[in-house]
């Protein structure tokens, strides 16, 4: 595709504080459209996507936090997703919080099935996202999108409706893991989706784990959805996330998965979440997020610019 298009999604109650809504201008301003202009792509930016009203998103228990609010986000996102993922253009959804791929995630599905192909997900993330509105400990609702895209049961408020286009768990790989909580941890193995902590990553090598995904989304033809949250990235190089949980990916390691990423011509459309400006030092993590997704449209490491600050 040489066309990509942009999406704001200015989502922060997902997250239970203040900032992630500045994300989808950070990127903006950090030269995101530029950088991708410059290698070549015609990009166009639709501006910021808008929350629907979701006054019959009723939680089941108390604990949950903003639920009306992120139903009306994964309404609006999944419906935006849906539609873009069956454009001739590859979409960017600028985050915002994770709760955000309530709605990409299962758009990007649904219009994966109206193509005839599988998804698949490449999780980028210290967490795996995989709680239920029942064993979530926080509440906070950016702890749950992975397995609601995955099909677990009862999350039906969220678009007022069972998800219709469930991504298969074997069909996602998540990397980077260093928070996992107890109950998550159980439906996680459940579910059969493929998880490497940063132990398996210091031990095999990134490449090594991420080379079998791949090859498995090229025989199966599968369109693939990247997710990079913030947090993916060791906080001493990338601040500027609520979430911070030391000993993340390296900068290397981050653009080797990029590198990869754009080698395998597989992915078709992406998350860029959980950018907090606030917590940010110079915009240095906002740079970092644009770098990262230079790397995965090919810019090269020979091609990289010094920047002064």
């Amino acid at each position: 595709m040489n066309r990509i298009v942009l999406l704001g999604a200015p989502v922060e109650e997902g997250s239970g504080r203040r900032g992630c809504r500045m994300g989808p201008d950070a990127y903006r301003t950090a030269g995101l459209q530029e950088d991708l202009s410059g290698l070549g792509f015609e990009v166009e930016d639709l501006g910021n996507a808008t929350c629907e009203p979701a006054p019959d998103a009723v939680a089941p228990n108390s604990r949950l936090v903003e639920l009306e609010r992120v139903a009306g986000w994964t309404r609006a996102l999944h419906g935006w997703a849906r539609d873009l993922g069956q454009r001739d253009a590859f979409p960017i959804y600028l985050g915002g919080d994770h709760s955000l791929s309530l709605g990409t995630v299962t758009g990007q599905a649904a219009a994966a099935e109206a193509l005839g192909r599988p998804l698949f997900v490449l999780w980028l993330d210290a967490h795996s996202d995989f709680n239920t509105f029942e064993t979530t400990e926080t509440g906070h609702l950016h702890g749950v999108p992975l397995a609601y895209a995955c099909g677990l049961p009862g999350f039906d408020a969220l678009l007022g409706r069972p998800v219709p286009s469930v991504v298969d768990p074997a069909n996602v790989c998540i990397l980077g893991l260093r928070s996992v909580d107890k109950a998550e941890r159980v439906l996680l193995r459940r579910s059969g989706a493929e998880a490497h902590d940063m132990r398996a990553i210091d031990e095999a090598g990134i490449a090594r784990l991420l080379e079998p995904f791949l090859e498995t989304v090229a025989g199966a033809g599968g369109l693939l959805h990247v997710s990079l949250d913030v947090d993916f990235l060791d906080p001493g190089i990338a601040p500027a996330v609520g979430t911070t949980v030391p000993g993340g990916a390296t900068f290397r390691e981050a653009h080797l998965v990029m590198e990869m990423l754009h080698d395998s011509r597989l992915v078709s459309s992406l998350d860029l979440v959980e950018l907090n400006p606030f917590l940010d030092d110079r915009g240095q993590t906002a740079r970092l997020m644009v770098d990262l997704t230079a790397s995965l449209f090919g810019r090269q490491v020979l091609d990289r610019p010094t920047r002064g600050h």
